[in-house]
């Protein structure tokens, strides 16, 4: 069984950072895709960031410059360091990873953790 736990998250105002953190367990091996989503009342839940096992990211571009994605792969954690926040990244942050096995590959997704922006 695998389990993806959130952490992180809060309010902050316009300006400020927060990070959130992704952990994974469970029987799985290999290093494997970690993706960050967010969803915003009203909004379908979009893309942010991307990390794959090998450390290559890519990010949507309302985000390039100001948001990191990180792993550390021997904690089977995933990162999101938000910097410059701004009222429009006000969402439901979840995390998710991808894990390929004999059938095929699976999603697994974290709880979402609020993230609110606002003076």
């Amino acid at each position: 069984q695998v389990q993806v736990v959130q952490s992180g998250g809060g309010l902050v105002q316009p300006g400020g950072s927060l990070r959130l953190s992704c952990a994974a367990s469970g029987d799985f091996g290999g290093f494997y895709p970690m993706t960050w989503y967010r969803q915003a009342p009203g909004n379908q839940r979009e893309w942010v960031a991307r990390i794959t096992g090998a450390g290559a990211t890519t990010y949507t571009d309302s985000v390039k410059g100001r948001f990191t994605i990180s792993r550390d792969n021997a904690k089977n954690t995933a990162y999101l360091q938000m910097n410059a926040l701004k009222p429009e990244d006000t969402a439901v942050y979840f995390c998710k990873i991808e894990i390929s096995w004999y059938y095929g590959i699976e999603d697994y997704w974290g709880q979402g953790t609020q993230v609110t922006v606002s003076p």
